[in-house]
């Protein structure tokens, strides 16, 4: 994986220790919140697939009825009926409006067929019921013809809403990837880096109290000694002064006379 073997440029401390496992637990459950969203986008998107091929395949079989509506008006009504048709009609009763649907935060294009009721009763059926030979055949043309529009606005709501999650999808798992295979094994090594150093230089720490505490403990004996020397010169130059002789002499006199004490002891 590309994350893997990589890590952050940071200072080794506990401070960012913490900070980067704070930012290891928002990318777990950032991975795990986008890991849902793609599966209830994959969801819509097997769903909105269903319907749009079952609309396709419908779509056919209303295609062919409407085409073939329009052929029987024109042989009942006559070649003429264009221009009837055109000269009564004012506005388009049958609209079309889009709105948005919100699907695991993604906004899909919704488009709905529906009737304007002013330009439906402004131009009723019946308005053309008084053309010769032809008045019934128009309006099963019209109610054929409406039917093949409705299908056409289902299926490009689908297929819209079908290029919209197939866009979303992608971009979900690019950053589910990105999370699950880089970032994520980045702040990782990262945490085991930091980790690693800090325990190295508590290593060191104690490496270091270790030679003060011999360090301390030199100086102390040293001091004893030198302590120890400073007493027995001095006892030493007592003695020399009360007998008599010289400080070696009185150095060996004391030195006797310990090694006495000792074999007396014993």
């Amino acid at each position: 994986m590309s994350g893997q073997g990589q890590r952050l440029t940071v200072v080794p401390t506990v401070t960012m220790l913490g900070v980067m496992k704070a930012r290891l637990v928002g990318a777990t459950r950032g991975h795990a919140l986008l890991k849902k969203k793609s599966d209830a986008l994959t969801v819509q998107f097997r769903q909105i697939l269903k319907k749009i091929v079952s609309t396709k395949e419908s779509m056919g079989e209303i295609m062919r009825a409407s085409s073939f509506a329009l052929t029987e008006a024109k042989y009942a009504a006559g070649d003429n009926i264009k221009h009837i048709v055109l000269e009564s009609v004012r506005s388009a009763s049958l609209r079309v409006r889009s709105r948005q649907e919100n699907v695991a935060g993604v906004k899909l294009p919704k488009f709905e067929h529906f009737t304007d009721s002013a330009a439906a009763d402004s131009k009723s059926p019946s308005d053309l019921t008084g053309l010769a030979r032809g008045g019934q055949q128009v309006q099963a043309c019209r109610i054929a013809h409406i039917k093949a529009i409705e299908v056409l606005v289902e299926l490009a709501s689908l297929q819209t809403s079908f290029l919209t999650l197939d866009e979303a999808i992608k971009t979900t798992n690019r950053r589910v990837n990105a999370l699950e295979n880089v970032i994520k094994p980045r702040l990782e090594n990262t945490i085991n880096y930091i980790k690693g150093e800090l325990d190295e230089l508590e290593r060191e720490d104690f490496f270091r109290l270790k030679k003060i505490q011999g360090y301390k403990k030199r100086e102390i004996e040293r001091q004893m000694v030198a302590a120890k020397q400073y007493a027995e010169e001095k006892l030493a130059g007592e003695v020399s002064l009360q007998k008599g002789i010289s400080m070696n002499a009185a150095h060996n006199l004391l030195v006797a006379g310990a090694e006495k004490d000792e074999d007396i002891i014993f």
